[in-house]
């Protein structure tokens, strides 16, 4: 909004300006690029313009070529999680799945996703028909931006009912996140539930948007997916039994080999040891 508090009557009129010394003698009076302009208003009258896209927007008055400005529009970035329609979401995101056997439970941290800063996609699978976790299923995921293509995992394995997947976006734009073919895996919970039939019906779709970040420009994050994670603390868990085993072992051959003997007397009679 432009306020007009001098004494003369003024336009708010997108373009380049003349400038300070350029319209003196001569018939170079500014040159308007027809975004907006808001004709004149008077002393102590005001004018608005909402803006639509970002970036930045020089202005100029046609009664006073001379007088110049310019507006710097940053992109409006909400602060509550939405889908890539802009639509206002709660965590956990709920959506069943076409054929009616399962239900995911999806949400992401940080709520506003930007690019070069760590995201977790967290979700977890449920009976739809009880309500009840499913322990474990097989399935497929994979993160789209943009129509690319940008992470893709097949014959996942849900960990306890749930799992995450990490990523880090170098650009701005919509996401979506494809689940597909979800299948048992092994024993499911302890439900009803018959994953046995064909599972092209078991799938589900989630958006979300990724804003430029004005604060960070380069990634130093890194990535760690669950199967990572899984495979570090399984090798400590190895490390942690396997050592004392190995000690245990070592002490046990010590012992047979350098244990007590018998002793024999010159007589060929058996003495005990002392």
């Amino acid at each position: 909004t432009w306020y007009n508090d001098d004494r003369e009557g003024h336009t708010v009129t997108s373009g380049n300006g003349a400038g300070r010394f350029d319209w003196m003698g001569s018939k170079n009076l500014g040159e308007s690029d027809g975004i907006f302009d808001s004709g004149r208003f008077m002393p102590d009258e005001s004018w608005s313009y909402t803006f639509e896209e970002e970036g930045s927007f020089n202005y100029f008055c046609v009664i006073h070529p001379w007088m110049e400005g310019i507006v710097f529009v940053d992109p409006f970035i909400p602060d509550y999680p939405h889908d890539a329609t802009g639509k206002q979401v709660e965590f956990p995101i709920l959506l069943i799945t076409p054929d009616n056997s399962v239900e995911i439970n999806f949400s992401w941290e940080p709520k506003i996703i930007k690019t070069h800063e760590k995201v977790n996609f967290i979700y977890r699978f449920y009976d739809a028909q009880t309500d009840q976790p499913l322990r474990k299923l097989e399935y497929d995921i994979a993160i789209i931006q943009n129509g690319i293509e940008l992470y893709r995992d097949k014959n996942a394995v849900s960990q306890a009912g749930g799992d995450y997947r990490q990523w880090i976006f170098e650009e701005p734009g919509s996401v979506l996140i494809k689940f597909r073919d979800i299948r048992s895996f092994g024993k499911v919970a302890e439900t009803t539930i018959d994953l046995s039939g064909s599972s092209v019906a078991r799938l589900g779709d989630f958006s979300a948007v990724v804003y430029e970040n004005t604060e960070q420009t380069k990634t130093v994050d890194k990535i760690v997916q669950p199967r990572q994670t899984v495979q570090f603390y399984y090798e400590i868990a190895v490390a942690i039994i396997a050592v004392p085993a190995i000690m245990l072992l070592a002490i046990m051959i010590y012992m047979k080999y350098k244990g007590p003997k018998t002793l024999i007397n010159q007589g060929g009679g058996k003495a005990s040891p002392i």
